[in-house]
């Protein structure tokens, strides 16, 4: 159930929109075993007037630049899961963007289980839970 919140630099475009939540969906699910149904992306844009790098406007610099906060619940993956995945993502993100800027950022953050969840359940629950019901 991860939720990634992408931020691209230029104008609303739906095409990028749509093509950034796909490829994010489906490397969310090959490298970090997340399922694509309960994968949520939210895409958001920033003018490049309103985006510096070591202080200067991407607008000035003929680039684009991208981040990417991705949640995911503590512990429900490895440290090489995740380096693959940020590899992966800024490998794609390079290919949908021109000129992609190395100071694009991936951040991965691990939730504690029981600090989120979705359906008004928490992951610590939807786990509790599912360990009792066998034994039911």
């Amino acid at each position: 159930m991860p939720l990634l919140t992408v931020t691209l630099t230029g104008s609303v475009d739906a095409r990028r929109s749509a093509a950034t939540a796909a490829i994010l969906t489906e490397l969310t699910q090959k490298h970090l075993g997340k399922d694509p149904a309960l994968t949520a992306v939210a895409i958001r844009y920033l003018d490049p007037d309103h985006w510096f790098i070591g202080g200067e406007a991407m607008s000035r610099r003929n680039a684009d630049s991208f981040s990417l906060d991705i949640k995911v619940t503590e512990g429900t993956n490895t440290k090489p899961q995740i380096a693959a995945y940020v590899d992966a993502v800024f490998a794609a993100m390079a290919g949908l963007l021109d000129g992609v800027r190395e100071e694009s950022y991936i951040i991965v953050h691990e939730v504690a289980a029981a600090s989120w969840g979705f359906g008004g359940k928490t992951q610590e629950f939807r786990f509790i839970a599912g360990k009792l019901a066998p034994a039911a």
